[in-house]
């Protein structure tokens, strides 16, 4: 199909001429007269670019150029005039214009600037397609008051500079709520950077966080920026912030403080401009009495404090993430479209969830992939997702020796933790404080799987 052009000016002759070229350029050509005309045209042909007159009478081009982009802030104006000036060219492109010709119009320039302004409407349109897929990604999905008011504090507390503390289990979307209060600040057009401190090293977690020089460390083959600089004007998420070192946290401390950044290996502190989100799952309070946590670095963190609720306490909000996460798998994961019938729902809604919305997620995917029809039933729920209590007590409560029975519950106890933990063994093994090497064993050893498990 081809491109749509409305060329809008007052002289008749200037209105055929362009028609003419741009036609048998194989575009879609419509005129207007005058900017009213234009105006009214717009909203029924939605063009991907408009030609547009700087001088004409009664409402004039670059008032129609304002009115036009209120109508539809990505149109893709080029404004003509035969009188241009600077001023003019400077005033039109402050208002949003793409490009200034003057007339006559030189056919070779006309088309060169056709073809940049419909390649760049193509940018702007797949920019705003791939906003949506993300949007859609960091969804909040549910109306319970437990989440409406975590809401009504993301509106409240994102429009500030005010650092927040998220709290909340394993998998209940606390990188959402940061997201969230990203999007709610006026840093939205800048980074988002988020740092996982649980799954750096900790000897490896100040070089993330804070840069590094080259020669450093063994391994520093360049300089390199930290996670502060990267996120210098925008969001720095630390999601599990109670996992640091102590070493790390003193650094932190002083860059929340100064404002600076000094890079390991280097002597020159670097400002920078950050807003500091983060997010634990552990009793920050407890961490403090056991010296593993830093009182300071609490007060200044913990500015506002989020507590995102457990699925448990907004079990309401199920069948909307049902169905939210079905649609969104059926879409882009690869995975078979499926409804869910309302007793599997009502089936999902009587769970526990230790992983909270994560692990609702890999129920549904599992439930699209291996339950036979179109339709997903009650059945397929019990056959597909056997309840953690029957999977764990009943499974050792018929073992027939003690032997057994520790290894059965050890067995149901290290599954039920890697499903808390999105079956991620490094993140278990360090919740676990066992070596990793040691967990690799044990699933080969019982055979855990997520299908078996």
């Amino acid at each position: 199909m081809s491109h749509r052009v409305l060329i809008v000016d007052d002289e008749a002759g200037i209105r055929q001429a362009l028609k003419q070229v741009l036609e048998y350029e194989d575009l879609e050509v419509r005129v207007a007269a005058s900017g009213g005309e234009a105006i009214t045209m717009y909203a029924e042909f939605r063009p991907r670019l408009v030609f547009l007159d700087v001088k004409m009478a009664g409402l004039d081009g670059l008032e129609t150029l304002t009115r036009l982009r209120a109508v539809d802030p990505r149109a893709q104006i080029v404004m003509i005039s035969g009188h241009g000036t600077i001023a003019t060219a400077v005033e039109a492109t402050q208002r949003g214009a793409f490009d200034f010709l003057e007339k006559p119009l030189d056919t070779d320039r006309l088309l060169l600037t056709v073809r940049n302004a419909l390649a760049h409407a193509e940018l702007v349109g797949e920019n705003a397609r791939l906003r949506e897929v993300a949007d859609s990604r960091y969804q909040m999905v549910g109306t319970s008051p437990a989440l409406q008011a975590v809401r009504e504090l993301i509106a409240k507390v994102g429009p500030t500079a005010a650092r927040v503390l998220i709290t909340g289990e394993n998998g209940t979307g606390k990188e959402l709520v940061a997201r969230g209060l990203h999007e709610a600040s006026p840093r939205h057009d800048q980074a988002f950077v988020e740092v996982n401190c649980a799954a750096i090293p900790s000897e490896l977690i100040e070089s993330e966080l804070f840069g590094h020089m080259k020669g450093s460390f063994t391994g520093a083959f360049a300089d390199r920026a930290g996670k502060f600089e990267q996120a210098d004007g925008g969001t720095l998420f630390l999601d599990e912030i109670g996992d640091m070192s102590l070493s790390a946290q003193s650094k932190l401390l002083r860059v929340l403080q100064e404002g600076v950044v000094t890079r390991l290996g280097g002597s020159k502190p670097i400002q920078v401009d950050v807003r500091v989100l983060a997010a634990t799952n552990k009793d920050i309070e407890g961490e403090i009495a056991e010296q593993r946590f830093r009182e300071d670095l609490l007060y200044r963190v913990n500015v506002v404090p989020i507590e995102v609720p457990p699925l448990r306490e907004r079990v309401e909000d199920i069948p909307a993430l049902v169905e939210h996460f079905a649609e969104r798998l059926s879409a882009g994961a690869g995975v078979p479209g499926k409804r869910f019938a309302d007793d599997a729902v009502s089936r999902l809604q009587a769970r526990a969830w230790p992983g909270n919305i994560r692990e609702l997620r890999n129920a549904v995917e599992r439930a699209l992939i291996l339950a036979p029809g179109k339709l997903v039933m009650a059945a397929d729920i019990e056959r597909l997702l056997p309840t953690v209590d029957n999977g764990g007590a009943g499974g050792a409560a018929g073992a027939h020796t003690f032997e057994t029975f520790k290894q059965e519950a050890e067995k149901n106890f290290l599954a039920q933790q890697l499903r808390v933990h999105d079956w991620n063994v490094a993140e278990t093994a360090r919740a676990l404080k066992m070596p990793r090497s040691n967990l690799y064993k044990k699933i080969e050893r019982y055979g855990i799987s997520r299908e078996s498990a």
